[in-house]
């Protein structure tokens, strides 16, 4: 690697500073009169280069140079040359690695280490995991002030081994926070907290929710030297939310240093005052839809049965307003486009909240990181993201509640546009159904226009700054007007009302949005995995059946384009390239030959979970146990992956044989 020369210059002379700081050149001369004095023979005139390097690094000379000198070997990531900002190296003394991360001087960390956990007693009996062996993680998930950041997994244990450090910048250009550096006064009115989420990972990689917890990090304002130690006490989630999960050992620093620290009763002060004034709003909010809701009561005694959503707890047993689970999210180079929001939100995986024994449905709508570590969420999550990644678009869009067949309860998507067209989007499956009202006054004979959505009542519909009851006389969705300005059949809440709780801003209680994280899968890597597993788990099955297997990779490549047209279908809801498909096909298959195929949509990369599932279609089970005259099976696996590392897996098993009547 070539060195630039202004560069090699100033590198010369920061060694030179070294070994004459060091004395090097005093040392070199000793030890050369003391090695000629020692090992020159009368008969020899000088000493070579060799002997001297030897000598020298006999007598440590080179080892301690070296060690001063503190080479830096690790790789760095190349900067783009606009980046002003400078390449600092934090040393761990505890570890040998040295990490570089690009510090700008002129701005304010918060560097935020996780020292270990401890009384995570739900796993007092796990066993130390055996090198290699494959087991349960914990994964912690930050979000502070647009910044996401992602431990390393640890084994699930009593004490899991969390040694983590996070460098969170508190002042922000892109927060509107200028170019000044922050002092701690500035920084005592930043009420942002840390939000931390703890994931565990099971051995098949499924996901469960552990904790959610509010980090308020504005104490190491007021600490001695602007460092301080906290533990952190994380409390369960849902039906556990009252119940210690476990313990974190954390140390926050401010970097650069804190020049000037408060004391600890003026930050205590500052917390305790936007405490209260949260308190007051959201009591005050809370009196408010009390009186709404006896209005709405007043207009029609039966309202008292509809589906009226106002408040929902979320993962931590908090009640908290609707609306304020909705924020216009913008997705950035992420999704281009609302049907691709659609299907990134449908191949979020989908779980209804645990509840534990029976009693019906756990309520339990999840803050935005929550949903999106864990991967999957209930109907409502699905639709709170959904709902404001279409107002990031610019559509009016809003979240329905109401109920499918069989009453039961469901959340959904709704965009009206400019033409007063009304689009209901299943968030679960990311199919769009067009809304045209039946008029229960036409006569019977007359033609109405059938419903192909799921839904049949709706209580209210809301986003971020409205929230609007159902007052028509019947809550039926197929002869429900969407005449959202028309009070006699939507009664509104005020506006002014829900923007006093529900705005960015509002209350320090409010659970800051996260932006979305690009996908880490490598989708074509992916796909050969899962594809190699399959056609494993394919020749054991045959071979337990008797059968020899064969695979044809001419034909395992000519399905690709098939997989790829049903998810650009399931994006665009348009259907091309079908005619290729089949004229390849046509042309592989020889005359006398059949040819069967069935593909199948995952949200999950579980091969052997995926094919288990796939036996149980006779479809597919009649294809991969395929008997018969020159039997050639191909199998075909295509990963399409989507931001928070969801995906689509489509897989397609097929067979050609020669048919014997």
């Amino acid at each position: 690697m070539s060195l630039p020369p202004e560069k090699a210059s100033e590198l010369k002379q920061l060694i030179h500073q070294q070994l004459s700081k060091m004395d090097v050149h005093g040392r070199i001369r000793e030890i050369l009169a003391e090695t000629i004095r020692e090992e020159l023979a009368p008969d020899q005139q000088q000493l070579s280069t060799e002997d001297l390097i030897k000598a020298l690094r006999r007598r440590g000379i080179i080892d301690d140079v070296m060690k001063e000198l503190n080479f830096v070997t690790d790789s760095v990531d190349q900067e783009l040359p606009s980046s002003p900002k400078q390449t600092v190296c934090f040393t761990d003394r505890q570890s040998t690695l040295l990490k570089k991360t690009n510090i700008d001087p002129t701005r304010r960390y918060l560097y935020l280490q996780v020292l270990g956990g401890k009384a995570f007693l739900e796993h007092l009996q796990e066993p130390e995991p055996l090198p290699g062996q494959v087991c349960s993680t914990f994964t912690l998930c930050l979000h502070f002030r647009n910044q996401r950041f992602r431990s390393k997994p640890v084994p699930c244990a009593c004490e899991p081994d969390f040694h983590d450090g996070f460098l969170l910048e508190v002042h922000r250009e892109s927060l509107g926070d200028g170019t000044r550096m922050a002092d701690s006064t500035t920084m005592l009115s930043i009420s942002d907290p840390v939000h931390m989420v703890l994931i565990k990972t099971d051995i098949f990689g499924e996901t469960t929710l552990v904790a959610s917890y509010f980090l308020e990090w504005r104490s190491v304002l007021g600490s001695e030297n602007g460092v301080t130690s906290l533990t952190v006490e994380l409390m369960g989630v849902g039906t556990e939310s009252k119940v210690s999960v476990g313990i974190l050992n954390i140390k926050l620093e401010m970097y650069p240093p804190l020049n000037q620290t408060l004391s600890q009763e003026v930050v205590n002060t500052q917390l305790a005052l936007e405490r209260q004034k949260t308190a007051e709003k959201e009591r005050l909010f809370l009196v408010y839809a009390k009186q709404w809701w006896r209005e709405y009561l007043q207009i029609r005694p039966s309202h008292n049965s509809r589906l009226v959503k106002i408040f929902a707890q979320d993962e931590n047993g908090i009640n908290r307003p609707v609306c304020s689970y909705i924020k216009p999210l913008r997705a950035g180079r992420l999704l281009d486009t609302p049907r691709q929001a659609a299907r990134f939100v449908n191949v979020l995986g989908y779980e209804r909240a645990p509840v534990i024994g029976g009693g019906g449905k756990q309520e339990q709508w999840c803050t935005l990181l929550a949903f999106l570590c864990r991967n999957k969420g209930d109907c409502e999550d699905h639709a709170n993201l959904l709902c404001s990644l279409l107002l990031g678009y610019g559509l009016e869009a809003f979240v329905c509640v109401g109920t499918k067949a069989k009453g039961i309860p469901h959340a959904w998507v709704m965009t009206c546009g400019t033409d007063g067209t009304v689009t209901f989007w299943e968030s679960l499956t990311g199919h769009r159904y067009i809304h045209k009202p039946v008029n229960p006054d036409e006569s019977p004979v007359a033609e109405q226009p059938k419903p192909l959505y799921p839904y049949r009542t709706i209580g209210c519909v809301f986003n971020h700054q409205m929230f609007l009851g159902n007052c028509q006389p019947s809550d039926s969705v197929e002869i429900c007007v969407f005449d959202l300005n028309d009070e006699s059949k939507w009664k509104p809440m005020s506006e002014e009302a829900i923007k006093s709780v529900c705005a960015p801003g509002a209350t320090t209680s409010l659970p800051p949005f996260p932006p979305l994280c690009a996908s880490t899968i490598d989708a074509s890597v992916t796909s050969n995995e899962i594809e190699m597993q399959l056609r494993l788990l394919v020749s054991e099955h045959r071979k337990d059946l008797g059968l020899t297997t064969v695979w044809e990779d001419q034909l395992s490549y000519l399905l690709s384009p098939a997989l790829a047209s049903y998810e650009f279908e399931r994006t665009t809801s348009i259907s091309a390239g079908n005619e290729e498909f089949q004229d390849a096909i046509r042309r592989a298959v020889p005359d006398g030959h059949t040819f069967k195929g069935f593909p199948i949509h995952f949200v999950y990369r579980n091969a052997r979970r995926a094919f288990a599932t796939c036996l149980r279609s006779p479809f597919c089970e009649e294809i991969i146990c395929c008997r018969g005259d020159q039997v050639r099976l191909a199998v075909r696996v295509r990963v399409f992956t989507y931001p928070e590392s969801a995906c689509a897996v489509w897989i397609m098993f097929a067979c050609k044989y020669r048919s014997v009547l």
